[in-house]
């Protein structure tokens, strides 16, 4: 897999394609992928979502992605580094928005759908990136002045897109706890086989890997193959309802034996089979 590299701390562009032309990549560097105009697909850590006009993404240097261009497409990138982070947008912020923003650019929550669903915040934010490129490209009298409080505010309607719901709100509480960050973390890795080993999740917690079973039973009456399988169950709803992949697919990408054991454990959760839950909303 390719990766792309970026020396700069900062930088703001446009991009414009019929084709995607561009390999699936990573980065060294984070990234604000706001879509200008166009639609099509984005392919996201091995998820593929429709995108278009308003949608925004934000990409850690981890995150591997590519897109299939359906209408001609008009990118705006904010791309930019941890250290410009830490230096320009969390010295000034409170302290609740500064662990907001934190966890948005630690962890890879909330990455397989746009940032930004309430309208109003779509087309304001579209209009400040418009001016932010401006900004950032023309090197007026404090250009970087107004760039580096523009990149803030688009940052923090992002922020407040999150935290609109009541799930998020409740992982970045003010006081949020061992337990709250342990299922944060599930939430956000439950893709990931490795990091969801007993032992290697007990070594990201200081915990030794007999306890952190007995600890997350006991604080939540669920035990971690539990959980993980809640989040599969949540993230296989929206697969079955915003993708064009099939039941054996969407049994494959999220780590089921088999088509049959997927069925087997949606139904368990859910009380219907994959396919009619799939045909009894996508009705509504």
């Amino acid at each position: 897999m390719k990766r792309i590299v970026n020396f700069n701390s900062f930088n703001v562009f446009r991009i414009e394609k019929e084709i995607w032309d561009i390999e699936y990549h990573n980065h060294n560097f984070y990234e604000l992928i706001i879509i200008e105009n166009g639609k099509g697909s984005h392919h996201l850590n091995g998820i593929t979502f429709p995108y278009q006009k308003g949608d925004v993404f934000l990409l850690r240097p981890s995150d591997a992605h590519e897109f299939t261009i359906q209408n001609k497409t008009s990118f705006i990138y904010i791309k930019f580094t941890e250290e410009y982070i830490w230096e320009n947008l969390l010295i000034n912020k409170k302290n609740e928005l500064k662990k907001i923003l934190q966890l948005l650019m630690e962890d890879r929550s909330f990455v397989y759908e746009s940032g930004i669903k309430n309208k109003s915040d779509r087309e304001h934010l579209l209009q400040l990136s418009r001016i932010l490129l401006y900004e950032f490209s023309h090197k007026n009298l404090y250009n970087k002045e107004i760039a580096t409080d523009l990149f803030s505010t688009i940052f923090t309607i992002l922020t407040r897109n999150t935290m609109s719901n009541a799930t998020n709100q409740k992982w970045v509480s003010k006081n949020l706890n061992r337990i709250d960050r342990i299922l944060y973390y599930i939430n956000v890795n439950f893709l990931d086989a490795d990091k969801m080993k007993i032992e290697n999740l007990a070594k990201e917690f200081l915990l030794s890997p007999n306890y952190i079973s007995i600890y997350i039973k006991k604080e939540t009456g669920f035990s971690i193959q539990q959980h993980i399988i809640q989040y599969k169950i949540k993230a296989a709803e929206k697969l079955l309802l915003q993708s064009n992949y099939n039941i054996s697919e969407i049994s494959d990408k999220l780590g089921f034996n088999d088509v049959s054991h997927f069925n087997k454990i949606f139904k368990t959760y859910r009380s219907k089979s994959p396919s009619v839950f799939k045909k009894e909303n996508k009705a509504i």
